[in-house]
């Protein structure tokens, strides 16, 4: 019998836990808003923690008989096309880490794209699993990189063939998407099932215009955000399975593990109502977001100096296999001007926050939320960045390296270099030394070094250079790199 998408069971569930005017002396101890702080209440609302309540003994019963979370569930599984999703509230980061622990136990391997993000490189140093690093598809103009080929992850089960899978990262937050269906054939040829970290593809399955995604495309668990590209709340994320190579119940296992007991139904609302408003109305809502990011970009591209790069730049041989058009990409290197100083420029004078940064780009996130109104004034603060290029223009270069001495050795497991004995060091004097913590550019998040990794100066020169260009290294030690924590000598 077809699943009916014009419920919502979280958010009936709440609106019937209101209606019922039921009393709690239980957490959360506000007791919906009338314990907390009034000036806090002004700036956030009364809905907020109306919203709050506990998931059993609140939202359902001690027991959760009524199986509210678990209809919820099996909606968006029917929605986007998998045998299983499991709801989180602690975000992609623990999403990804349920999957990779599942997959693969402690000392075994996992084939893995090394544009991973940092919860990734985090799953590995949690569990102590081996990972067997893919290099991704770099473009040594554009210094950017794309998603691993399929042809990369089959010679490298040919050379590990005790791996247990294999984890890709696709889109990459520029919008570069992998070639999935062959990813999954290298992997299901050998009985190995293949993660997708999809954060930044929760509107794909949406979409016949997009990037085919991951369930479609045969992946065995796909991990999204729903508050990055949907309309869920922060830390809102979801992971789906189909298949037969993973244990549900082992899936959940891990997850319970990794999650809080205290989830919060806001989140959980949030991606309820997000399900239903996509299965609903997807189609329409991303028809309209696909139309708002083609005029975006002409207009983008039509302002002196910069560029917007789209599939041509993105795709084709040694390249990414798809493109996403919404995360609009713009190359300011005809300004001469570093994404960094750019982002803080048009901050500072337009209060306009940009969805990424680096060396040389800056991009602008379009969602179905989007319209006419919001992209009128992203154009006129990018007209007038143009106009005052001057002004953001000069400061220190970033030094980029070339994508072979991008690539270091990893000396030792993530997890051994992570909990070993340590020393900080002057970064003057960490060459040669095996780093004993990530250091990650963020946004996008994709750590540059990594525990283990045995530093070389290209590397550290990339870092020094970036930071005093205005990159933002917050996961480092010092986050201003005047020193550097590495494995102690005789560790």
């Amino acid at each position: 019998m077809p699943l009916d998408h014009s419920e919502a069971p979280v958010l009936e569930a709440l609106a019937a836990y209101h209606e019922r005017d039921e009393l709690g002396f239980t957490p959360p101890g506000h007791k919906q808003a009338r314990g907390a702080d009034p000036e806090v209440r002004k700036v956030l609302g009364d809905a907020v923690f109306c919203g709050d309540v506990l998931a059993s003994g609140g939202l359902d019963d001690r027991r959760t008989r009524n199986r509210i979370l678990e209809r919820a569930e099996e909606l968006m599984a029917d929605a986007v096309h998998a045998d299983h999703t499991f709801f989180s509230t602690c975000g992609s980061s623990l999403s990804v880490k349920a999957a990779m622990l599942t997959v693969a136990a402690p000392h075994e391997k996992l084939l893995v794209s090394r544009d991973a993000h940092k919860s990734v490189v985090a799953g590995l140093i949690l569990c102590g699993i081996e990972p067997v690093w893919i290099d991704p598809q770099w473009d040594p103009v554009r210094h950017l990189a794309h998603p691993p080929s399929p042809e990369a992850y089959d010679k490298a089960f040919a050379a590990h063939p005790d791996a247990r899978g294999a984890l890709v990262t696709s889109p990459t937050p520029y919008g570069a998407a992998a070639d999935l269906s062959a990813l999954a054939e290298v992997c299901h040829r050998r009985s190995r099932p293949l993660i997708v970290d999809e954060a930044w593809g929760a509107h794909l399955p949406f979409h016949p215009g997009l990037p085919s995604w991951a369930m479609d495309a045969g992946a065995d668990i796909c991990v999204t955000s729903i508050h990055k590209m949907g309309s869920g709340l922060e830390q809102g994320s979801v992971f789906h399975l189909q298949g037969d190579l993973v244990d549900p119940d082992a899936l959940a296992l891990r997850a319970d593990l990794l999650g809080t007991t205290s989830p919060s139904v806001l989140l959980y609302a949030g991606i309820d109502g997000w399900r239903r408003q996509m299965a609903l109305h997807g189609e329409r809502l991303m028809d309209h977001a696909l139309e708002v990011a083609a005029t975006a970009r002409e207009s983008i591209e039509a302002i002196d100096g910069m560029h917007v790069n789209d599939s041509a730049d993105f795709c084709g041989p040694g390249a990414a296999a798809g493109f996403d058009p919404l995360p609009v990409v713009i190359d300011l290197s005809g300004l001469g001007i570093s994404g960094y100083r750019a982002a803080d420029w048009l901050r500072e004078h337009h209060h306009i926050d940009l969805h990424l940064f680096d060396h040389r780009r800056v991009s602008a996130q379009i969602t179905h939320a989007d319209d006419a109104t919001t992209v009128a004034r992203l154009l006129d603060a990018l007209r007038s960045l143009a106009d005052h290029r001057e002004e953001p223009a000069g400061g220190k270069r970033v030094q980029v390296p070339t994508p072979a001495d991008l690539r270091m050795e990893q000396a030792v497991l993530p997890r051994d270099a992570f909990f070993a004995r340590t020393d900080d060091v002057p970064l003057a004097e960490a060459e040669g030394r095996i780093a004993a913590e990530m250091m990650t550019p963020y946004p996008p998040g994709i750590p540059v070094v990594l525990p283990g990794e045995r530093l070389t100066e290209p590397v550290l020169t990339y870092l020094r250079t970036g930071v005093e260009a205005g990159m933002n290294v917050p996961d480092a030690t010092d986050s201003g790199l005047d020193t550097v924590r590495v494995m102690h000598e005789d560790a």
